[in-house]
């Protein structure tokens, strides 16, 4: 009988023809009915050599009664002689009398002695099988190892966890020899079909286990692996898919939290694969091409609710990720801009997060044209309503009805701008959530949308320029930022604020460029206190938020941070910091009596943070109103997009969603139109955008963009009116000169 104790690096024929000539009884041989294979343990020794690699250290005898003895021992006192590790321990002997029970007292992968080589030697005679499999044709070793290893939680721990005896109870590590699934999963999709269905049936009987207690963190491990089988891209599997998804689901909290963090150690590719899975799984359920396939909704209500908190998981592990794992734009089902969303938006704001499922309550999953969608449609009920309440208003008090009342009328001049904008919209702030009109005095135009498109793009671009002081364009970053000498002004930034709300409101596009922590900013917290002096905006910001913004201080204090040497000596500062107001330098503690506290290597970190949220947070307060909850659908980057659009230009992508009126697209007009369009300058083809539009920023739905004739515009519908010019030089002539003079409006 073999002793195993430790490692040994090779095994020698000699060895093995000692052990096959000796007297020991058959069952003690290394045989295939006597003792499961090392490391592969799956069924057999291919070749004698690979049987017990850099395992066998010496032999001892044993009898059958020996044998016998090992066999009474229950599950629990095999299983705690091997946490043990004791090396006086006869692991060969307890495997033998494991070997030839009917069924196994535990399960044989518990034997391997698992340190790193073994792994490497299981990942590798693994794909030796596979191949070997593949060329002879028999597959009985391969099916043996999937069979045992799917058969339970119990078996998929022992085959992939790296270490049997430790416990492995952080969210650092979650104990699973990654690659090794890996190895094995991606062989599995090339083996016969009987072999997967073993595997599916082997998940079958793992689910349907009763629980009785809180999940272990082998159980945890087991659902880990679980979830990542390449198979659940087949409606066929969809109904075990469903039901393995439930489970994880409805784990407890602090489960879902070492779930989140161990999948967000997954590789990059993996990681895409498992949410694509999860997204094919929705739009399959939602849609189906073969609904026979599948079980009838009403049976199976929960399964995309069980799909999207899981689902919910990933995306919680892409967000607490250092670096982005994937793009958030990639948790986007785009299936779900053809549902009903409106119904799942208003019975999520009577509902909130209760028990109830609606997508909104996972706004990931819906992109920024929904999201946008929403916001209109949600506008506009808003507009109506206000409308209707003043027309009753008037009648109840049997009064006059002026039609006017019911739009927000913005009237100014155009040398007057900012104070007769902020003097209307103060004076209006119970018309704020009207539709807007706009009059430009003295100038006979009559806004449908284009009027309203210029105020806003006139008024910022005023404001933001550097001459009026309300902000300072950073060329490091290319963005605006706050001017501190400005900062006691608070009536005009409060009308920068009003704009972006009206903008998203009616649907307009800013050209205004905040770096995304401003963002950050605006939905923090995402619902609005009831105490409207609350201060908003407290978000956690870091140096990467400062790096946007001011990156040569944010790369100073990087250094600060790494710097080797003696801090307090060599930087020679405190806790105190400077600021530049109206040409006075201003000094500001970070903390009590900070002018007194030197910055050490053991505080430098704190002096940072500190540093970081005096800039971005305490020295900069910002205060929302809202009413509604539509800002929690959003994402940072999400408000960005509604309020400014995108700022990548891609004509290709306008021509392709172009309609045309009086012409078609292969009319000569129109390809000269597109040819001197598409090899404009990239400043040219953004005057062609604010000319036709009003702004110069794609809208987030490009499909916004019409037109059907030039070099007159219309930009109250997008439209630009083309006369057919006889060739394409006058056509470039006529177009530029029109897209260079676009300001100002007259009626026809």
């Amino acid at each position: 009988m073999f002793h195993l104790s430790g490692c040994l690096r090779s095994v020698s024929n000699s060895w093995w023809s000692a052990c096959s000539s000796s007297s020991l009884p058959a069952y003690f041989l290394p045989s295939q009915k006597s003792c499961r294979p090392w490391p592969n343990a799956r069924g057999g020794f291919p070749q004698p050599l690979k049987s017990f690699p850099s395992l066998v250290s010496t032999t001892v005898l044993a009898t059958r009664e020996d044998l016998e003895k090992v066999k009474m021992l229950s599950r629990s006192s095999l299983q705690l002689i091997l946490n043990q590790n004791n090396p006086n321990v006869d692991l060969v002997l307890t495997d033998a009398a494991n070997s030839i029970s009917s069924s196994s007292i535990i399960p044989f992968t518990d034997f391997y002695n698992l340190t790193l080589d073994h792994i490497d030697f299981m990942e590798d005679y693994h794909t030796d099988d596979v191949e070997r499999a593949t060329i002879s044709g028999d597959w009985k070793q391969v099916h043996d190892f999937y069979l045992t290893t799917f058969d339970s939680f119990l078996e998929l721990n022992g085959a992939f966890k790296k270490e049997a005896n430790a416990p492995f109870n952080t969210i650092e590590d979650s104990g699973i020899n990654i690659k090794f699934v890996n190895i094995v999963y991606d062989a599995l999709l090339h083996t016969p079909a009987d072999t997967q269905k073993s595997v599916l049936k082997g998940i079958i009987n793992s689910l349907l286990r009763e629980w009785k207690g809180p999940r272990t963190k082998d159980d945890l491990r087991a659902y880990f692996v679980l979830v990542q089988n390449p198979q659940y891209t087949s409606p066929a599997t969809y109904v075990i898919y469903a039901h393995l998804l439930r489970q994880i689901a409805a784990l407890a909290e602090a489960d879902h939290h070492f779930l989140m963090h161990w999948f967000k150690k997954l590789p990059q590719k993996r990681f895409k694969q498992l949410v694509e899975r999860l997204q094919l799984f929705i739009t399959t359920r939602l849609f189906p091409a073969k609904p026979e396939e599948l079980p009838p909704m009403a049976k199976c209500s929960w399964w995309i609710p069980s799909a999207t908190k899981v689902l919910s998981l990933l995306n919680a592990a892409n967000s607490i990720s250092s670096s982005s794992i994937i793009p958030f734009t990639d948790f986007y089902n785009l299936t779900l801009d053809h549902i009903d969303f409106m119904e799942d938006y208003h019975t999520w704001q009577a509902h909130g997060n209760s028990n109830r499922f609606t997508f909104c309550q996972f706004p990931f999953i819906l992109s920024t044209v929904v999201k946008k969608a929403i916001i209109q449609r949600d506008s506009e009920q808003q507009m109506i309503s206000m409308a209707r309440q003043t027309l009753v208003d008037k009648v109840s008090r049997r009064q006059r009805v002026d039609m006017s009342l019911l739009f927000l009328n913005i009237k100014v001049r155009r040398l007057h701008l900012v104070s007769d904008s902020l003097d209307e919209l103060s004076r209006k702030r119970a018309d704020l959530k009207k539709k807007m009109k706009v009059t430009f005095v003295g100038e006979a135009g009559l806004d449908m949308g284009g009027l309203t498109k210029e105020w806003f793009l006139l008024l910022i671009r005023q404001i933001f320029h550097t001459d009026y002081g309300m902000f300072t364009y950073v060329k490091e970053s290319q963005c605006h930022w706050f001017s501190s000498w400005k900062c006691d002004n608070y009536s005009e930034f409060r009308l920068v604020g009003a704009l972006m709300g009206l903008a998203v409101y009616n649907s307009i596009t800013l050209d205004i460029r905040f770096p995304p922590c401003v963002y950050k900013k605006l939905l923090t917290p995402p619902i609005v206190p009831c105490d409207l002096d609350t201060p908003v905006g407290m978000a956690t910001l870091t140096l990467d938020d400062l790096q946007q913004i001011m990156p040569d201080l944010a790369h100073g204090l990087g250094e600060l941070l790494s710097y080797e040497g003696n801090v307090e000596e060599d930087f020679y500062t405190t806790f105190q910091v400077f600021q530049e107001e109206l040409g006075v330098v201003k000094s500001y503690n970070l903390k009590p009596g900070g002018d007194k506290i030197p910055v050490t290597n053991l505080n430098r970190k704190e002096y940072v943070q500190l540093y970081i949220d005096f800039l971005l947070n305490k020295y900069l307060v910002i205060k929302r109103n809202s009413e509604g909850n539509t800002l929690e659908l959003l994402r940072p980057e999400e408000v960005e997009i509604l309020v400014c659009g995108s700022s990548n230009l891609d004509m290709g992508s306008l021509q392709r969603v172009v309609q045309y009126e009086g012409y078609s697209k292969t009319d000569p007009t129109i390809r000269a139109f597109w040819d001197v369009v598409l090899a404009f300058p990239l400043e040219l083809q953004k005057k062609l955008l604010h000319f036709t539009t009003g702004s110069d920023r794609v809208p987030v739905d490009c499909s916004e963009m019409t037109a059907c004739k030039l070099p007159v515009s219309h930009t109250c519908f997008n439209q630009i009116c083309l006369p057919p010019y006889k060739s394409k030089k006058e056509l470039r002539q006529k177009l530029t000169i029109a897209i260079s003079n676009a300001e100002g409006f007259g009626l026809e």
